[in-house]
């Protein structure tokens, strides 16, 4: 009686035990923890330190603005694309660059990609995306007239290569995923455009598109950790939200107010496919106030908030990976 009484203490101590990910840098100390049915789990899968030096890169004033067709915005594309190489992530198309003409000048999106594991999920594609480009220069303060674009959307391209790194070592995701980073998005989406166009021509099978815009910097007073554009259009954050069992994604009305579900790089893939693409941000309005200026310096980002954002989002991201059935669909 006395054994079976230890026996069965011992099995409720371990099922109730923490999950832990081991991080790439053990010498950082970045967790999420998750209350979930009962049981805190700690999440910890990617690092302050891995997003802060790829925004520090991004938004140097070395890269001057990361302008589309400019000297910085092709050192952009060069990190981005030995990021991806780095991870043995292969280029979806016969290099990582998908050209196109910006204006007049020669511009390139950056593009790798994962195949699903499934002989027929594989055929679904999950696209996680963000823009590397930013508006080069501004009005000048105390001398300084770079755009650095840290927040805008450095932010956003750390958090898709943190998440590319991240799924190259799974290898056992059913659907295949692109990361996809865009250039000329502030010259009215262009990149986005051409890609979004392309990959419709080869007819691929979308599942889904998740854009990263501005999510440097935690929102002020909210029950969730970042918004959906676009929220009610489709059931992807109601469902990511029920595969973490957790408040991670929420409505904020300024968004719909201001339509920003139509003025960045989701709306592409939503105007091409009519599949669920939407943006995730935590800019609300009150919290930032240095979109398009020279302020916007990569020592203004919370980069622990960051970690611990996408470290919640990452299961959300391998539930949808995985799912047997195709659970993420357009509202009527």
């Amino acid at each position: 009686m006395k054994n079976s009484f230890l026996i069965g203490l011992l099995l409720i101590i371990v099922s109730c035990k923490s999950k832990i990910q081991e991080s790439p840098d053990p010498g950082v100390k970045d967790l999420a923890i998750v209350e979930k049915s009962s049981v805190t789990e700690t999440l910890y899968f990617v690092t302050s330190a891995e997003l802060k030096e790829s925004v520090y890169y991004l938004a140097s004033d070395e890269l001057e603005g990361r302008a589309t067709g400019s000297e910085g915005i092709e050192k952009a594309a060069i990190y981005i694309e030995n990021k991806l190489k780095s991870y043995n992530i292969k280029p979806y198309f016969e290099t990582y660059r998908d050209h196109y003409k910006a204006k007049g000048m020669n511009a390139y999106n950056v593009v790798g990609f994962i195949e699903g594991s499934d002989p027929v999920l594989k055929d679904e594609i999950i696209i996680l995306g963000a823009h590397y480009d930013h508006i080069g220069f501004g009005k000048a303060v105390d001398g300084d007239s770079i755009a650095n674009g840290a927040n805008d959307d450095a932010t956003g391209v750390a958090a898709v290569l943190a998440m590319a790194r991240y799924f190259a070592n799974k290898k056992n995701n059913k659907r295949s995923m692109l990361f996809t980073l865009y250039s000329g998005e502030e010259m009215g989406l262009l990149g986005s455009k051409h890609l979004a166009a392309r990959l419709k021509e080869k007819e691929i099978n979308l599942y889904t598109m998740i854009n990263f815009e501005m999510i440097g910097v935690p929102m002020v007073n909210k029950e969730y950790m970042a918004y959906f554009t676009g929220y009610d259009l489709s059931n992807m954050a109601p469902r990511m939200n029920a595969y973490v069992d957790y408040s991670l994604l929420g409505l904020l009305p300024k968004a719909k107010e201001f339509q920003l579900f139509y003025r960045s790089d989701n709306y592409s893939f939503f105007k091409a496919f009519n599949k669920p693409a939407h943006a995730i941000s935590t800019f609300d309005f009150t919290n930032f106030d240095h979109y398009h200026k020279v302020g916007d310096e990569a020592d203004k980002m919370d980069y622990n908030f960051m970690a611990d954002l996408v470290n919640r989002l990452i299961p959300a991201f391998e539930t949808m990976s995985n799912t047997t059935t195709s659970e993420i669909k357009m509202n009527e």
